[in-house]
């Protein structure tokens, strides 16, 4: 009896594992769309012409719309039982593992030209902030004050990087969401004690190496599952291949 219900197992714990990559497919394409087309989000705000950050979002996209065109595939393969579709599902698996695993690889190596880009960027912002001959650059002073007021944080060292924004009233002044002023306005006179002293990096810094371990695992489990998935699949293919001979 076990024996004739291990199809019915194998076919249980592909179907959900495949239902969770497709959850995770369409979340991924949801979330780099977002970051994408929204205009208003922080990173597409500091570099909105960079192509670097633009192709990262496409990647991101591509690879969300890959994982579900597998999962829509591996659907009818395990479904039907469709011996083609499993083994072309199979070697997409592969194929998606390879990816995982190269991308995982380039972050790592270009991190710091990522770095670099980013820390540009927030100089650039920073310089200009406050200016009235830039209006368009409004949201990006947004955004970068809701950093600062969210992070209890001021520049991106420290507070003294406002030093070189020239479009300031006096050189004492730092932006609002600097300290713990409430006024809507760029700039304001706020004394030290009430000014965040520490800079955004540090702060971001923080939270990377507290949340590392957290990504790098979620990262590692989805391997495993793809692992788990193309060892069920050839499993599976197996299974049909014996019922067919047997059945001659």
């Amino acid at each position: 009896m076990l024996r004739n219900s291990k199809p019915l197992i194998l076919k249980y714990f592909l179907t959900l594992i495949n239902g969770a990559f497709l959850v995770f497919g369409l979340s991924l394409m949801g979330f780099a769309a977002w970051l994408l087309l929204d205009r208003n989000n922080f990173i597409t705000a500091l570099d909105e012409n960079n192509y670097l950050i633009v192709c990262i979002f496409r990647i991101l996209i591509g690879t969300g719309s890959a994982v579900v065109l597998i999962c829509l595939l591996g659907y009818l393969g395990i479904h039907c039982e469709i011996r083609c579709l499993l083994s072309l599902y199979a070697v997409l698996l592969m194929w998606a593992f390879g990816v995982q695993v190269v991308l995982s690889a380039l972050i790592f190596i270009k991190k710091e030209e990522v770095h670099q880009v980013w820390h540009d960027e927030i100089d650039l912002v920073i310089s200009q902030y406050g200016s009235k001959d830039m209006p368009e650059d409004i949201p990006k002073w947004t955004i970068l004050n809701t950093l600062q007021k969210t992070l209890q944080c001021c520049g991106q060292h420290n507070y003294t990087d406002w030093i070189k924004n020239k479009n300031k009233e006096n050189s004492e002044q730092v932006p609002c969401s600097c300290t713990n002023s409430t006024l809507k306005k760029w700039f304001c006179d706020e004394p030290l004690n009430a000014t965040y002293l520490e800079g955004c990096e540090n702060k971001i810094n923080t939270w990377y190496q507290a949340n590392a371990l957290t990504l790098i695992g979620i990262n590692f489990g989805l391997l495993v599952t793809e692992v788990l998935q193309i060892s069920l699949t050839v499993s599976f293919l197996r299974h049909i291949k014996n019922r067919i001979y047997a059945e001659m």
